[in-house]
């Protein structure tokens, strides 16, 4: 970033999809009017296009520019500043494509009968016999659980939704 002509250089080691990015935030207080923030890369800024947009349209509104070194976009000049706009707008258009294709790729999947999610590894025949298992009283939740291959707390909301049997029944 010396290279790059820069006076100062934060270093933020948190993740941009992350929402708290603390060095990013202590950067954004630093900059002055007549600044120029630069990154390496654009998705390092923003974590969203939109997000990249909010960032970059407040940078100007303060009147610190933006230049990002690998794409070689400078927002301090008018070409940069296109440069940057016909960036995002094909951005957001690729983005919004994903997520339509992906909404009539779950809707024809649905079409097909098929439902989204991970499969259920409890059974309703495992779940009476981890009700079984923890009313005879030999095992441990735990050991209920490593037997079936889940976690403790789905033996217990299973064990929850399955009541024991009582005298009544019993007989």
């Amino acid at each position: 970033m010396s290279a790059a002509g820069c006076g100062k250089v934060f270093v933020e080691h948190a993740s941009g999809v992350l929402a708290r990015r603390p060095v990013f935030d202590e950067t954004l207080r630093y900059l002055r009017d007549g600044d120029t923030l630069v990154v390496t890369k654009l998705d390092r800024l923003g974590r969203s296009v939109r997000n990249l947009k909010q960032i970059a349209d407040d940078l100007q509104e303060r009147g610190v520019g933006l230049r990002a070194l690998s794409q070689g976009i400078d927002t301090t000049t008018p070409g940069g500043r296109l440069f940057f706009h016909m960036l995002a707008a094909i951005a957001e258009f690729e983005h919004d494509l994903i997520v339509e294709r992906t909404q009539d790729g779950l809707a024809a999947a649905r079409a097909r009968g098929r439902k989204g999610g991970p499969k259920f590894k409890m059974t309703a025949t495992k779940i009476a016999q981890a009700r079984a298992m923890y009313d005879a009283g030999g095992h441990t939740v735990q050991e209920i659980a490593d037997t079936f291959g889940v976690s403790r707390p789905t033996i217990y909301r299973h064990l929850q939704t399955v009541p024991a049997p009582t005298a009544a029944t019993a007989r």
